[in-house]
């Protein structure tokens, strides 16, 4: 790659240093309720120590400090352990025990789902299908594409982590 090739790519500004852009709660009030209420209706019915490792799990792949912040401290909250917060960025690799086949089903069509690009797989959906009722299942795709929202909304306004 040349300098002027580099200089093209890399930003223009370290994103950790970077100003917010704008209050999208403030800006977008009708959009802010409506991802509220929708949020909260994803939620029902699920665990919601599954719910945030879910959400901390897309957020660390979407690269959202501020919901990675946000449901870290949630987790922790929900019951969560440091080791299985730690080892959630390799989740496949965590000795057998440390997450439940029920939550590695969830993880890995949180995965699919955000890494939407080749679709979710019949094999993922599957076992994720084997162990969640179909409604619990409607409500975790629900949570994951809630989340993925959030996510989007929070690294493209540039929300501060630790900012309420």
């Amino acid at each position: 790659m040349t300098t002027n090739e580099s200089a093209r790519t890399a930003p223009t500004t370290d994103a950790a240093e970077a100003p917010a852009r704008l209050d999208h709660a403030r800006t977008a009030p009708k959009v802010f309720r409506a991802m509220i209420a929708l949020d909260a209706a994803a939620r029902e019915g699920l665990d919601p120590a599954l719910v945030e490792l879910v959400q901390v799990r897309t957020s660390q792949l979407n690269g959202c400090a501020y919901c990675l912040d946000m449901h870290v401290k949630d987790a922790r909250k929900a019951g969560e352990t440091d080791e299985r917060i730690y080892l959630l960025p390799v989740w496949q690799e965590a000795p057998a025990g440390v997450y439940s086949e029920r939550e590695r089903a969830a993880l890995a069509l949180a995965e699919e789902i955000t890494r939407i690009h080749g679709g979710v797989s019949d094999a993922v959906y599957a076992r994720a299908a084997a162990h969640f009722a179909e409604a619990e299942l409607a409500q975790l795709i629900s949570v994951c594409f809630t989340i993925n929202a959030w996510n989007r909304i929070n690294v493209a306004t540039r929300k501060t982590p630790g900012a309420a």
